[in-house]
């Protein structure tokens, strides 16, 4: 069995794996906060820790995998009144959709999904340690942990007291006895969701509900922590600091042994946001290209680096799955008779380098005379249980994926007769096109660049 190397957050190292207990491997995950639809950097995420927690099953015999829905912010109360829905109505709304994106691209459900509003009590409790260890304090019904109090704050980040203060953007108040301060709990008016409490209504500050569901779950320590790199600090930083403080530790592999974060993905060099009007929704992109294309796309980059996003990620990723998925509709042999070749379970367990796997996959495909079929066919299957693709019926695919070049013209052909009649309001003879095109299997797709299409799944 190879050995799996991680690059840990915490001593910024690669290090052999090395559980706590090799029956029963935990790993923990930030989920989403349901307000909207995911972007693809929330399906990078997904689906990084989806194939790494794939990795530690094909080699251990037991993997819990704990990855939260976060149904209680303050960002899901501003959208819940700004849409003047309720708030669980919203959150629902989201997390099926987020659940069923993920569906798409071949993530597997977590073991476990913990909700954080399911979880709200034992934060209560929780927080309630905290002050009466000292780490804590209540002010105008406000719950604060007491950052100074806990000496190993800043470890993960490697941050000192001054980045630490302007990477928060903590907001200046006068009620911390620290700036650095954040908070626990925080009140709630009648009109906002809340849960009685020792300090009056209130609900759970963010930074909590992680710190709370993971130790629930999978008690503390457990093996891996991971998430986004936005959430290094001060998200994760802030679960240390509180788990470790509950239980009088300043040892953050008290509360996980190792930290994973994956790298943004970026849209021409730039981070995605709202002011550049660069965000890609998940939603909108699957409704162009098969969920196992984005995956790949997605998977292209080491998970640790920043992804630029652009169409040719998903051209190549195309052609490897068609390459791919010829090859496997044309062999019918036992491939139980081959063996793995190409090191991809070596590039797989270093480190999650998915782009040497997928290198290794293509060398495969390119150079099929080299090796006898049986073996390309166990290593494509081998890699396809690890990344989450090839996990359609070879037919399946090309009857999703292909259509021979007179056709495609002759669909090109009716697009620009649909967008003549649209030009000249004749919109009634554009929608028969449509109809003619949806009857023969055709989706069409408008946007502002223009009219695509796809065959409908």
């Amino acid at each position: 069995m190879n050995e799996i190397y991680i690059h840990d957050s915490l001593s910024n190292q690669k290090k052999k794996f090395e559980p706590i207990d090799s029956n029963n491997i935990r790993m923990y995950a930030c989920g989403p906060t349901v307000y909207n639809y995911a972007h693809i950097g929330n399906a990078r995420m997904a689906i990084v820790f989806d194939t790494f927690a794939r990795l530690l099953r094909s080699k251990y015999p037991n993997v819990t995998y704990v990855s939260n829905i976060t149904d209680i912010d303050d960002k899901i109360i501003e959208a819940a009144n700004e849409l003047n829905v309720p708030i669980n109505e919203l959150t629902s709304k989201y997390t099926d959709i987020y659940n069923q994106d993920m569906s798409n691209l071949n993530v597997l459900p977590p073991d476990i999904q913990p909700k954080a509003t399911e979880y709200v009590e034992d934060m209560i409790k929780f927080i309630e340690k905290l002050v009466q260890n000292d780490k804590a304090y209540e002010k105008d019904g406000h719950v604060f942990f007491h950052v100074p109090s806990y000496p190993g704050y800043g470890k993960l980040s490697n941050r000192d007291a001054e980045q630490q203060l302007a990477g928060s953007r903590v907001q200046v108040s006068n009620i911390k006895k620290n700036q650095q301060d954040f908070v626990l709990w925080k009140p709630s008016s009648n009109c906002q969701p809340g849960w009685d409490s020792p300090w009056g209504l209130g609900r759970p500050g963010w930074h909590t509900e992680c710190c709370v569901m993971s130790e629930v779950n999978l008690k503390i320590p457990f093996d891996i922590h991971g998430g986004g790199q936005d959430l290094l600090f001060p998200h994760h930083e802030n679960e240390i600091a509180q788990s470790c403080a509950s239980i009088n530790s300043d040892n953050p592999e008290e509360y996980a042994k190792y930290w994973m974060h994956n790298g943004f993905v970026t849209i021409n060099g730039e981070k995605m946001s709202k002011s550049l009007n660069n965000i890609i929704l998940l939603n909108e992109l699957l409704k162009e290209h098969d969920g196992e294309t984005i995956r790949l796309a997605l998977l292209s980059s080491q998970y640790r680096k920043s992804l630029d996003w652009n169409k040719n990620l998903l051209k190549q990723a195309e052609v490897l799955l068609k390459r791919a998925y010829d090859f496997l509709d044309n062999y019918d042999g036992d491939d139980s008779k081959g063996d793995l070749i190409g090191n991809i379970p070596e590039h797989l367990s270093n480190d999650l380098d998915t782009p040497k796997a997928i290198t290794s996959i293509n060398e495969l495909l390119k150079n099929k005379s080299s090796y006898d079929d049986a073996s390309i066919k166990k290593s494509l299957i081998y890699a396809g249980n690890i990344l989450g693709i090839f996990c359609k019926k070879p037919s399946e695919w090309s009857k999703q994926n292909n259509i021979d070049e007179k056709e495609a013209n002759e669909i090109e052909k009716l697009i620009h007769k649909r967008n003549v009649l649209k030009k000249a309001k004749d919109f009634e003879g554009a929608d028969a096109i449509r109809d003619l095109l949806h009857s023969k299997g055709i989706e069409l797709i408008d946007s502002q660049e223009g009219t695509t299409w796809k065959l409908k799944s």
